[in-house]
């Protein structure tokens, strides 16, 4: 195998990594994605795909088959929490409370009205392989996608380069790459470390297994819209008791799901996680099956962190995914923000390296997606932690005899018993505050950048009516676009899908063809990919039928709203100006970092590498 010299190189075939590299196919980017693992993941872990998420995989092309495969609405609708599975106990497998989720299997009028795409239900063992055959499928060299090959060193080049070392285990043949730049996706393991990245927050939150097994659970599950139930069984009471049960398919879902996954805490350091077969027999209890009925697949420890890392660039190295920030399950957010990294450094790379922006664009990447990530590791950690606000409410406790245990929990069944009102609602209030979880909406698809790469316009700072819980759509620049269904030539269209290829999309009012024609000549003067469009009911390229764009537009009939590549808003003006191609191009030398006044390059700054001796190697790197 011959070394080869690529623009980018992506070190990791996780979803973080194909996912980038399907960015970039799109976007007509050359790039090499290498995995050390020779497989793509063998573990049912992330499994929750957010509507920004199926938004990039419906550009990307890959959302059809990912919808395919996936959870059926029906039955993601509700997670559930149940006194129990099966057991002796006449309430044994009751529910005890339940919660909509993410959308409510996409009957939610928010989540209806903030984009065309559902949240949807693929595990990550599942997912991966689907997102592998089309990386490869949309990748322009037949190469360019290579599993089972280990970057083995790595040395760092004046020019800001990187020179990789590679071995393809199957041949047992070393080659070199040299790259510009590279997405290390490598989930934190040798990369960061050898570059001095560290990562802060607590890293030693609780102690988890998971089990992936089959079973026939039909007898004693219940409630065909509950994607996750959550079994506290009386019968025990305290950490013994729990464990979060979730469907995995793959033909069937819901209580007929073939496979399932069960998460168990443990205490810290607690031998016993490490013995697959007393993990099994908990599993046995906590589910109350007699083990023999379960076929186990893996069993699988880990800590609970929440974690992000210092710095997302070092030079010309950008953190993704778990290699920029690792954390709780709840919630679902890891993958998705996994997969968001990439998307806002993908544009961001190829006009860099188009020649169309200035180095110090690639800085906005650390600038918006830390905060960003940082905000979701935090919420995924106060949502796990919220948990005990539950438990709190239903009163059970390991010092308790199963009688005591089963005492407190039967008045939410049972009217005749002292406090039954009380009780039911106590619980409810509690598994309401679990929204922040199941209902973050403002986390997982509003979320805000301020960077260089957006134009302020002056207004008022945002004020959320609820930072975790409600999206509020605003074309405010540094907020995502506005979803809203429009038409031309009797064809319905999202406006977001005008951002599709890598496009600057221009959106003017019906009065604004000045800032249409602005914006075209701009284009052609510059060679940027950028479309214009007026949005109105009359007179308009793009009819606004439903009213939905006018709604939450924030312009007047004369006034504009440029969207990045990412369907982020980078620049706004509320009425028409005197000149428009002025107003444009000084925007865009802003958001490009191309003006007089643009920040320094990386190079003029003298941020590079983290010092390292020229012979010092990255020894064996997991590129998993």
């Amino acid at each position: 195998m011959s070394d080869t010299h690529v623009p980018v190189l992506i070190i990791g075939g996780g979803g973080a990594g194909l996912a980038a590299s399907m960015n970039l196919s799109r976007l007509g980017v050359e790039h090499l994605l290498v995995s050390s693992l020779p497989y793509t993941s063998k573990l049912p872990k992330a499994h929750v795909l957010n509507q920004r998420t199926m938004e990039i995989f419906t550009e990307v092309g890959v959302a059809p088959e990912v919808y395919k495969r996936s959870t059926p609405a029906e039955n993601m609708k509700a997670t559930g929490w149940y006194a129990g599975l099966a057991g002796d106990h006449e309430y044994n497998g009751r529910r005890l409370g339940h919660l909509e989720v993410w959308g409510g299997g996409y009957t939610d009028p928010d989540y209806i009205a903030a984009s065309p795409c559902r949240t949807c239900n693929l595990p990550q063992i599942r997912l991966e392989p689907v997102m592998l055959e089309h990386a490869r499928k949309i990748h322009a060299d037949p190469r360019g996608i290579r599993f089972n090959n280990e970057v083995v060193g790595i040395e760092m080049q004046e020019d800001g380069s990187a020179l990789a070392t590679v071995l393809d285990k199957d041949s047992r043949q070393q080659y070199t790459v040299r790259a510009q730049y590279v997405i290390a996706a490598d989930r934190g393991r040798t990369v960061g470390p050898a570059l001095g990245v560290g990562m802060t927050g607590p890293t030693d939150l609780m102690m988890m297994v998971s089990v992936h097994f089959s079973a026939d659970l039909t007898e004693w599950a219940t409630d065909d819209d509950v994607l996750i139930r959550w079994l506290v069984n009386p019968e025990f009471g305290g950490s013994w008791s729990s464990g979060v049960l979730v469907a995995m398919g793959p033909e069937h879902w819901g209580p007929k799901s073939e496979e399932w996954v069960v998460h168990l805490d443990y205490a810290t350091h607690d031998p016993d996680a490490l013995q697959d077969e007393k993990v099994i027999d908990r599993l046995s209890n906590v589910l109350g099956v007699d083990r023999s009925l379960l076929t186990v697949h893996k069993v699988s420890p880990w800590v609970m962190e929440g974690v992000v890392a210092e710095k997302f660039r070092v030079g010309n190295v950008f953190f993704i995914g778990d290699a920029a920030h690792r954390h709780p399950p709840t919630g679902g957010l890891g993958l998705n923000s996994a997969i968001h990294d990439g998307y806002n450094l993908a544009w961001k790379l190829a006009l860099v390296l188009q020649g169309k922006a200035g180095d110090a664009l690639l800085d906005t990447y650390e600038a918006e997606r830390q905060p960003v990530d940082q905000d979701n590791v935090d919420t995924a950690v106060a949502s796990a932690m919220n948990h005990f606000t539950i438990d709190k409410a239903l009163n059970l406790s390991p010092e308790n005899t199963p009688e005591q245990n089963w005492a407190e929990v039967m008045p939410l069944w049972d009217d005749s018993l002292p406090g039954a009102a009380e009780k039911r609602h106590a619980l409810n209030k509690a598994v309401g505050t679990q929204t922040m979880e199941f209902r973050h909406h403002n986390v997982e698809f509003g979320y805000r950048y301020d960077s260089t790469a957006v134009v302020d316009d002056g207004s008022p700072a945002y004020v959320p009516l609820d930072p975790v819980r409600l999206y509020e759509p605003s074309t405010k620049p540094g907020h995502p676009l506005p979803h809203a269904f429009v038409e031309r030539e009797n064809e319905r269209v999202a406006l977001g899908d005008l951002v599709s290829g890598g496009h600057f999309l221009v959106l003017a009012g019906e009065d604004g063809q000045d800032w249409v024609d602005a914006a075209r000549k701009l284009a052609e003067d510059r060679g940027l990919p950028v479309k214009a469009h007026t949005v109105g009911l009359e007179g308009s390229d793009y009819v606004d039928v439903r009213m939905a764009w006018t709604k939450h537009r924030g312009i007047n009939r004369g006034g504009v709203v440029v969207v990045r590549p990412d369907r982020y808003v980078a620049y706004r003006s509320l009425d028409a100006v005197q000149d428009p191609e002025r107003a444009l191009a000084a925007a865009f030398d802003t958001i490009l970092a191309t003006g007089d006044d643009a920040p320094a390059t990386t190079a003029e700054t003298g941020r590079n590498w983290a010092p390292m001796d020229s012979t010092d190697r990255v020894p064996a790197l997991d590129a998993g």
